[in-house]
């Protein structure tokens, strides 16, 4: 699609350069016809450097009249997919740039913010899971016209987790970092009781409210252990090796053993699924241990373009 817009754009513009020099006999007015192309040239690159595929930099993507902010960088690589990024829920697409960075040396590398976050708008109401997917949706349909593979962190890792098995036509690769469980609601108030007190009864208040839509992208997040499959695409489940949740007084240990559970959980997205521990990582893989992440999404998406 968008291959063929730029093709017709630039014949048209050769086009015009063709008339006016020869339609001009005197050395000024071709000088003025060669600047006056010369602009025509430059603003019809600005314009396509913002039409999908081939912009590089940050632009503003309208979904049903509201504004995403998203961000692309790299040159397509030959029949190789698109690489997206999804940050975790209360972070930007600037917490991906480091990552997108080095991916964007060899792949063609997108991220974005969804609506609450980052620079996009905020939501009108409160949002589910599969209203999120559809801004997905309209990010993928800008971003590219052949496959992609998705690279989600926390909850951007459930949303592309929970994408996928909807669009297998261009979903072929997925990397999950540390992605939010698909029971995480169940599992926190199942190991913190109703009857906890002090930090235990704190964090199960704030991850309730959290999971309910308190949150910037008033997105309610619910208990399913149904993980649908999107085939046999190749898919990397990477867990953090840190133990943070285990800080958390009495019930820092079994909140660890129902997060480690919760990853196994997305191996059933595919046929085709691995699940590692990034040993010195904490939630932030792709932060705390940088080359745990290339390395994984580069793999995918390397086996997703043979």
């Amino acid at each position: 699609m968008f291959r063929t817009v730029r093709t017709a754009t630039v014949t048209a513009l050769i086009a015009t350069v063709g008339v006016g020099l020869t339609g001009c006999g005197a050395l000024s007015d071709v000088q003025d016809g060669l600047q006056e192309a010369e602009g025509d040239l430059e603003s019809a690159a600005e314009e396509i450097a913002n039409d999908g595929e081939l912009f590089t930099g940050t632009k503003t993507l309208d979904v049903d009249g509201a504004s995403v902010h998203l961000s692309c960088s790299g040159e397509p690589a030959v029949d190789s997919p698109v690489i997206l990024l999804m940050a975790g829920m209360g972070d930007g697409l600037d917490t991906m740039a480091d990552l997108q960075e080095t991916l964007s040396e060899q792949d063609r590398v997108c991220s974005y913010d969804r609506l609450g976050e980052g620079e996009s708008d905020q939501p009108e109401g409160p949002q589910s899971v599969a209203d999120s997917g559809e801004i997905l949706s309209a990010v993928l349909d800008d971003v590219s016209d052949g496959p992609v593979v998705l690279a989600g962190h926390s909850l951007g890792g459930l949303i592309a987790a929970r994408y996928a098995p909807d669009d297998t036509e261009r979903v072929k690769g997925l990397v999950l970092m540390d992605a939010t469980s698909p029971t995480m609601l169940d599992d926190i108030t199942e190991v913190i009781p109703e009857s906890a007190t002090g930090d235990g009864a704190e964090v199960r208040a704030q991850n309730i409210a959290m999971f309910e839509g308190e949150n910037p992208e008033m997105i309610t997040v619910e208990s399913d252990a149904e993980v649908r499959s999107a085939g046999d695409i190749p898919t990397e489940v990477i867990q953090h090796g840190v133990p943070y949740l285990g800080e958390i007084p009495e019930y820092g240990d079994e909140l660890e053993r129902v997060w480690s559970e919760g990853q196994e959980k997305w191996l059933a997205v595919s046929g085709a699924s691995e699940l590692s521990t990034a040993e010195e990582a904490g939630h932030y893989i792709h932060v705390d241990q940088p080359e745990i992440a290339i390395e994984a999404i580069q793999r995918v998406t390397d086996q997703a373009a043979e």
